[in-house]
């Protein structure tokens, strides 16, 4: 099992048409896109790919869309997530037929699991396929904690190599690679710069589908090249748009903003709405303030 997934990665949306449906032409688009922009890997259908919204066939065809895109250009993680167990086995086994680099995991959000029960699910996923997994830890939205000694645990799992650490306490960031080692590679969620930083081997952005070459750029100064001072700088740059796709906002206004710079991606399925008129203003001032608009 290989361990040399790092970089800023993507946790794409997913392109619909004005109907609704998924428009798998503004998918490979926008996926050829990001990796001509620098992005140095890709994760579609996580929260921002509105997974839940979306039918088994629909997932299949994203996925598929997004890995043929790519064509080993950059690694491709797919979210395979689900309540059932079965059910996120059956969506691993059809990313790694695909050709997917790996999966990234949450852990079920509706039931609560206990410890045991987490081990248990991710024990049989990774004994279903043969391609890396990445622990997703989204307590605000899994309704599950995997705080730094449950994964030390689940790390005991053979290809349970990754983690998408979502949290703002970046302490966990130092927590996991303590008790981890080499078992476990951490990737930032919302806190990325600070968490390379701690020693994160990369980060699974949101903002980086607006602009990827400058979220793949923090990374590289700040692991690659200890440039501390210049990476600090491009932070402070970027924190603008950080802060606009942060909170509930993440998957309208990351489609509203690559809508204005010329990337139509179609808008969010409901329960989600548009980016509201009265927030269009603020979306533009940020635009702005980052230099995507005059």
């Amino acid at each position: 099992m290989t361990t040399d997934l790092r970089g800023t990665y993507s946790v794409m949306v997913t392109a619909f048409d004005d109907s609704g449906d998924i428009d798998l032409e503004a998918q490979a688009r926008y996926t050829d896109w990001q990796i001509v922009n620098g992005i140095h890997g890709l994760v579609p259908l996580g929260s921002t790919g509105e997974f839940l919204s979306m039918t088994d066939e629909e997932r299949h065809e994203v996925a598929r869309c997004v890995v043929d895109t790519a064509s080993k250009r950059v690694p491709v993680l797919i979210g395979t997530g689900a309540e059932s167990t079965d059910d996120a086995i059956r969506y691993a086994r059809d990313a790694e037929a695909l050709g997917a680099d790996g999966v990234m995991v949450i852990p079920p959000f509706y039931s609560t699991p206990t410890a045991d029960e987490l081990f248990r699910h991710y024990e049989r996923i990774a004994d279903a396929i043969g391609i890396p997994i990445m622990l997703y830890n989204n307590p605000a939205t899994a309704n599950v904690d995997l705080t730094p000694a449950l994964v030390a645990r689940l790390s005991e799992i053979e290809g349970v190599a990754y983690i998408k650490e979502s949290t703002m306490d970046v302490t966990r960031v130092r927590d996991i690679i303590d008790l981890c080692g080499e078992r476990m590679q951490v990737f930032g969620g919302i806190m990325g710069f600070e968490s390379f930083v701690n020693g994160a081997v990369g980060w699974v952005s949101v903002g980086s589908n607006i602009m990827p070459q400058e979220f793949a750029r923090l990374f590289t100064l700040t692991a690659d090249e200890q440039n501390y001072d210049e990476a600090r700088n491009l932070y402070h740059q970027l924190l603008p748009l950080i802060r606009l796709v942060g909170g509930h906002r993440y998957v309208s206004a990351t489609k509203s903003a690559l809508g204005i710079i010329g990337l139509p991606v179609g808008a969010p399925r409901s329960p989600r709405l548009p980016t509201p008129e009265p927030e269009m203003p603020e979306l533009m001032a940020v635009l702005k303030a980052v230099g995507l608009q005059a």
